[in-house]
């Protein structure tokens, strides 16, 4: 009796593929644009911030990549539109989708004086709806339009949002704890509803939540306070963008992983110190 072979796994190719990245003018976001066109991959890099972004297209194209650039707002529904609309006229498909662009306004929401009691000073409305604009309803905007054209053009690949440790919880953070609280649940709606539609073995959705990254601004932070930070992290370290770029590849490589969110902390949130 002959046995079946079984067939070698096969991991999805980055070679060729087209990756579309919101806040792709620094960052998380450009660590992950180098890398993905150092695997053969393309890019379609977006940013409010123009001259950062023309910044980046250059640094991309002197690796050799392939890249284009839509300067706009992801929390305005044409903008969002538009950034999928180029991925699609310019490479013909996207195949990972990587709304990274995000802000932070931390603040209490409400602080009493110590010597009375009372609330004096409080969280502004604006600051708080600020971080949701971009950090939820832009990551919402920028998903929904590149799925509508994944579908209809036929591609396959993956969403990937970017959560962070602060989705646990952060003192000082309920703005922005509570955007990437959202984006751990996402993936999980998501998947539910492309299983639904029967196109979930095509389009994976999936975060990845980060640490502490060692981007330009964390890494020019106040000495005494980013020592202090570090006395936490287990490796005893920042986690580098390019380490988070790998988990977003490996991700979309391998079509197992799906509907969760996956921690790159170094061991923060372990409590190995007891």
């Amino acid at each position: 009796m002959n046995t079946p072979k079984k067939e070698a796994l096969k991991m999805l190719e980055i070679k060729d593929a087209v990756a579309v990245i919101t806040g792709g003018g620094s960052g998380i976001g450009l660590s992950l644009a180098k890398y993905w066109v150092g695997k053969g991959g393309k890019v379609v890099l977006a940013d409010v911030a123009e001259d950062g972004l023309k910044k980046a297209k250059a640094e991309i194209e002197a690796l050799g990549g392939a890249v284009a650039i839509v300067a706009g707002n992801v929390t305005r529904e044409e903008d969002c539109a538009k950034l999928a609309d180029t991925a699609i006229e310019r490479f013909g498909k996207i195949n990972l989708v990587a709304p990274f662009a995000g802000v932070i306004k931390d603040g209490m929401m409400v602080s009493p004086d110590k010597e009375t009691g009372k609330v004096t000073r409080k969280m502004s409305l604006k600051d708080f709806q600020f971080v949701i604009d971009i950090n939820l309803t832009g990551v919402f905007l920028t998903i929904r339009e590149c799925a509508e054209r994944m579908i209809n053009n036929n591609c396959s690949g993956l969403i990937c949002l970017v959560s962070s440790t602060g989705s646990l919880g952060t003192a000082g953070q309920i703005n922005y704890s509570s955007t990437k609280a959202a984006m751990s649940v996402i993936p999980k709606v998501l998947t539910g509803e492309f299983f639904r539609r029967g196109f979930s073995d095509k389009i994976r959705v999936a975060a990845v939540a980060p640490g502490y990254v060692g981007t330009d601004m964390v890494k020019n932070m106040n000495q005494t306070a980013l020592d202090k930070i570090l006395e936490n992290v287990p490796i005893k370290r920042l986690i580098e963008p390019e380490e988070v770029a790998s988990l977003v590849c490996e991700i979309y490589r391998n079509e197992a992983l799906a509907g969760d969110t996956y921690f790159i902390h170094g061991g923060l949130r372990m409590s190995s110190k007891g």
